[in-house]
């Protein structure tokens, strides 16, 4: 049973990663609507920087520790 966890994660993983993808570019079509602004403005701005998030995090975290990431 030890050996199926993994797997079970990598699973619940994709799917949870799915659903975050859709609710985002929901989330964004709402808001480029809301503002009056065109989807692809919405998209090359808050959707680009909204993924670049992570990278940045980690980065930013081992700059301060002074360790390569």
């Amino acid at each position: 049973m030890e050996q199926l966890i993994p797997y079970l994660q990598i699973i619940a993983g994709l799917v949870l990663l799915t659903a975050g993808g859709e609710f985002i570019v929901r989330g964004a079509v709402g808001l480029a609507l809301l503002m009056g602004v065109s989807k692809v403005i919405v998209g090359l701005t808050i959707v680009a920087a909204g993924t670049s998030a992570p990278e940045f995090v980690v980065s930013l975290n081992a700059s301060l520790k002074g360790t390569a990431d």
